[in-house]
């Protein structure tokens, strides 16, 4: 038996293969070093913060126990806190609560932090109607409001661990809520609320006096703005789709953050910082721009049967710059309904983060969906009203359709003899193009005819995807089965779960389905028999086939979640569509007088119009090529 030797490829190989395996171990151990690094660094970050929360915690049991000496208490105090330690030797500093409420919203603000505690809207219920459970959007420690102070002498303190002084008043009808953090009689850190009558937003006004010696002020302040979003709908997924962060910068534009898992996003110069939570939002505005802000937001519904009670993550980071050594910022807070129509009432912009869509889907938005759609409303039962939206929308773009079915029925007038030129000219593309467009311009037939109306149609269906999901009108509104038009309509409850389709069924997504398909199904047979098969183009007939079964199959899946009022103007939409096409069809068009008009129009002189002069001339240079080639 011959022996088995290694030849010098061989050796090269095993020599490279053995290299790789050493790198791949020396990167593997520096990555595992680097790890250890990291996790130590993080340790010790997480036991220096244990540790000033530990000395936080007993500075607070120090401050509110009555057994120690004063003199022993304020020493341990000033060692910490320096001269805040004042706050803490006031009688208010303990765990307490002021609220302030009027019709339509409950604030309660804490002593410890001196910020809201509780934000319940009072007009509202959560999940369904009549669960007798109100809108909470702060509750149980879910909001943080914290600004980090530097002290002159190289203290950094954090206002939601010290104690501020309540003083609750009245100035007219006004209630006023004046919160200070004290280094003295006279000197401190204000927050002060004032809450109207019958308003969602309150003013929020942030200042200091006196303490332009206490704090370092050669740099900002930063305010820190975190908050957990409760669910407050039906469906989590569907809630949590539409939770989102909202600014403005000082130009005016709008953008946001929060689609993704996670995401953060520095802002130039903010006015205002919305927690959008689907129908609810929390919302910080300033007077003053606010230079270097930053938010983040992190999605908590990872899987919707076991993450049922947040949504997302919001934070934000606000600078507060010092003037004259003091702060003095003019702020509000808005914590109500993320309805439009009462957004747009306090004139700040804030309507904005309802998302309507852009360009000309907002503009038909706000000047014709908003506007019809409220009237209707005012004196019709939501889902009545949807319908009768529905039909109106449809009724004045009636005269789009018309001219669309027209075009067809003039193409399927000539649908013979473009075939036939087809056939005389198959072996010459170029030159069946020229004929065929010299027998549109005799018989005065537009092919674009068909598509341009069409696509006149488009805005107004995607304007309609962005309005019903943000009509806060529909919320808890019922309609036949559908107890809330702001959500799916179940009516079966699946014991498993299909993907991408749900656990229940929904009826409306069904309907809308079935008036699609019979939809679809009318008009792509009319278009099959107006469109010839073009050479070198793909069987437009096959496409459409295949369109019948997906649309309807689209729409189930897609919209079984959805809100009802969508698949509710959806099946009205395609039901008043195919209604309008029979009407047309019976009294409108008449294919024999079509006929008669399109050989009329061969027997008449050729306006020749400039863009048809353009193509006739690039297809006679595109022929006069392919002679000279040949």
């Amino acid at each position: 038996m011959e022996e088995k030797k290694f030849d010098k490829n061989s050796i090269i190989g095993f020599g490279l293969i053995f290299i790789i395996i050493m790198w791949m171990m020396y990167n593997t151990r520096q990555n595992d070093a680097k790890e250890v690094a990291e996790k130590a660094k993080q340790e010790k970050i997480d036991a220096i913060k244990k540790s000033k929360e530990v000395k936080t915690k007993q500075l607070v049991e120090t401050a509110i126990d009555s057994t120690i000496n004063d003199t022993v208490k304020l020493q341990k105090l000033q060692g910490a806190l320096g001269s805040f330690a004042y706050s803490a030797t006031l009688p208010t500093a303990k765990e307490g609560f002021t609220t302030i409420e009027n019709e339509l919203v409950k604030i309660t603000v804490a002593n410890k932090g001196g910020a809201i505690s509780e934000a319940i809207l009072k007009k509202f219920e959560k999940f369904k109607k009549g669960s007798g459970q109100l809108v909470e959007l702060i509750k149980n420690n879910n909001a943080n409001l914290n600004i980090t102070l530097q002290t002159s002498d190289n203290r950094v303190l954090n206002t939601k661990d010290l104690f501020f002084e309540p003083t609750l008043t009245k100035v007219g009808a006004n209630q006023v809520l004046s919160m200070k953090l004290k280094t003295g009689p006279n000197e401190f850190l204000e927050y002060q609320y004032a809450l109207q009558p019958d308003k969602y937003m309150l003013d929020f006004d942030v200042r200091s006096q006196g303490l332009s010696k206490a704090l370092n002020t050669s740099k900002p302040a930063n305010l820190d703005w975190d908050l957990k979003t409760y669910r407050n709908e039906k469906s989590i997924t569907y809630e949590d789709r539409y939770a989102e962060i909202y600014f403005e910068h000082k130009d005016g534009k709008i953008d946001y953050a929060g689609l993704g898992a996670q995401e953060d996003k520095d802002l130039e110069k903010a006015t205002f910082i919305a927690y959008k939570q689907h129908f609810f939002s929390s919302i910080l505005l300033s007077s003053t721009p606010i230079e270097g802000a930053s938010v983040h937001s992190t999605k908590l519904v990872i899987d919707a049967k076991k993450d049922t009670v947040f949504t997302k993550q919001f934070k934000s980071t606000l600078p507060l710059a010092f003037k004259n050594g003091e702060l003095d910022y003019k702020m509000n807070w808005y914590f109500g309904p993320t309805d439009y129509k009462v957004l747009k009432t306090y004139d700040r912009n804030i309507e904005k983060i309802v998302p309507l869509g852009w360009g000309i889907f907002g503009w038909i938005n706000r000047f014709i969906f908003i506007p019809l759609f409220g009237f209707l409303g005012s004196f019709l039962s939501y889902g009545i009203a949807i319908i009768i939206f529905t039909f109106l929308i449809k009724l004045a773009m009636s005269p789009i359709t018309f001219k669309s079915f027209l075009s067809q029925a003039k193409m399927k007038v000539l649908r013979p003899e473009i075939t036939e030129l087809g056939e005389k000219y198959k072996k010459d593309a170029v030159k069946k193009q020229q004929e065929t467009m010299k027998l549109y311009n005799k018989a005065g037939v537009n092919p674009m005819a068909g598509c341009i109306p069409a696509l006149i149609q488009l805005p107004f269906m995607y304007a309609s995807f962005q309005f019903f999901p943000s009509a806060f009108e529909l919320r808890q509104k019922s309609f036949l089965w559908a107890d809330d038009l702001s959500s799916f309509d179940q009516v079966i409850k699946l014991p498993f779960n299909i993907p991408l389709y749900g656990d229940h069924v929904s009826l409306f997504p069904i309907m809308a389905a079935i008036a699609i398909f019979f939809y679809m199904k009318m008009t792509s047979g009319d278009n099959q028999m107006a469109q010839p098969q073009q050479e070198g183009m793909p069987d437009m007939t096959k496409i459409m086939k295949m369109m019948i079964y997906i649309s309807p199959i689209m729409m189930l899946i897609f919209f079984n979640s959805y809100g009802s009022g969508l698949s509710l103007y959806n099946f009205m939409s395609n039901l008043i569509t195919i209604g309008i096409m029979l009407v047309i069809k019976k009294y409108f068009i008449d294919s024999d007088k079509i006929h008669a008009q399109i050989q009329e129009n061969k027997t008449k002189p050729v306006k020749e119009g400039k863009f048809q002069k353009k193509l006739r001339e690039v297809m006679e240079q595109a022929e006069e090529q392919k002679k000279l080639k040949k």
